[in-house]
């Protein structure tokens, strides 16, 4: 199963599978779990299995990561669409982020499908998570049924990230008046916005996270003017908004309001942040297997789910949306065995 799964993450690098445009990877994943003698359900590019003995009184565990990728930057020296195994790395884009887990999980869904437990499976292998879109795990989440606790596949060296930080894009825009730039005419909105630039830089929420660390801010873009000799009547800028799980994105957004001058407007709150409890059978079965635990920056589908979940997977998340991305051929056997274990003899009623 180890080498079927490797061999089925270079067809998939082999398929573009940007967002919103994973069809043909998604057919990939739905013939191959047919081969099986599984019969796999599909919505979109979403494709899914429960385990054979799916029993609806159960708990029930999700095993989930993605399948689409983010567009290819101009640095690759391999071919992105190419698997290229070299020194024991495949190369090529989705490589790690998220393939490897992606692959692994299915692997140990197969595995432990043919095994006692007492608990449900069901594996996803869902779309658009690079863009959080309508239609990758959100659209499927009310046909999974009851979900009791989700293993998120994300490359995390195989520790186990307990909690993530939240994601709110906001747009802000700063009003002034036209005027020549000759004469002491007009108000200009560059101006109107630097103090409210500057408390988007100095301001610190005071409730600090201690997996997560404090609320980060940043301005990330900003455009004004467009002539030399023309005073800008507004500003227009975004801010990217990174939460700890101590306060809501909600909760967030309505400091920024009370403290700027600016229209501030946010694109969506949907994205918060995400902590399963140290306490949870699952961390403490990670735990007895000498896996540590930490507090990751980077967003996941984690923050579209409303039920417990722990993000691990194998890879290293430095290496994702970098040119020449890759993973280990010995991570991925890394991941299926740790995926096992963790879930081997759980007991979800501790």
């Amino acid at each position: 199963m180890q080498d079927q799964v490797v061999q089925l993450l270079k067809k998939l690098i082999a398929i573009p599978s940007l967002s919103k445009e994973e069809h043909q990877s998604a057919d990939l994943l739905f013939e191959f779990i047919q081969e099986k003698g599984l019969q796999p359900e599909r919505n979109k590019n979403n494709v899914w299995i429960r385990s054979s003995d799916f029993v609806p009184e159960r708990p029930t565990i999700l095993l989930n990561s993605h399948h689409d990728t983010i567009k290819p930057n101009a640095q690759w020296s391999f071919d992105p669409f190419k698997a290229t195994e070299q020194e024991g790395k495949i190369y090529g884009l989705g490589a790690n982020d998220a393939g490897a887990s992606l692959v692994a999980l299915l692997a140990t869904f197969f595995i432990l499908n043919e095994s006692p437990r007492n608990f449900n499976l069901i594996w996803a292998g869902t779309a658009e998570e690079e863009i959080s879109g309508e239609h990758g795990i959100a659209l499927i989440l009310p046909e999974l049924g009851k979900i009791d606790v989700a293993i998120v596949g994300e490359p995390t060296q195989m520790q186990m990230a307990v909690a993530e930080k939240g994601l709110m894009v906001l747009d802000g825009l700063a009003k002034g008046k036209a005027g020549h730039a000759a004469r002491d005419e007009g108000i200009n909105a560059i101006y109107e916005v630097i103090s409210d630039l500057e408390w988007f830089q100095s301001y610190e929420f005071p409730r600090e996270s201690e997996l997560l660390g404090r609320v980060k801010m940043t301005v990330t873009q900003i455009q004004a003017g467009y002539q030399h000799n023309v005073v800008p009547d507004h500003c227009s800028f975004v801010v990217d908004v990174r939460s700890n799980e101590l306060y809501t994105n909600e909760q967030i957004f309505e400091i920024i309001q009370k403290s700027t001058r600016s229209e501030m407007k946010a694109r969506s709150f949907r994205l918060n942040s995400s902590a399963i409890s140290l306490e949870h059978p699952l961390v403490q079965k990670g735990k007895s297997l000498g896996i540590s635990t930490f507090g990751s920056p980077t967003l996941s589908d984690q923050a579209l789910m409303s039920f417990p979940t722990l993000k691990i997977g194998p890879g290293e998340s430095m290496r994702s949306h970098t040119a020449d991305e890759y993973v280990h051929v010995s991570e991925i056997y890394e991941g299926i065995h740790v995926y096992c274990d963790l879930l081997k003899d759980l007991n979800l009623n501790t």
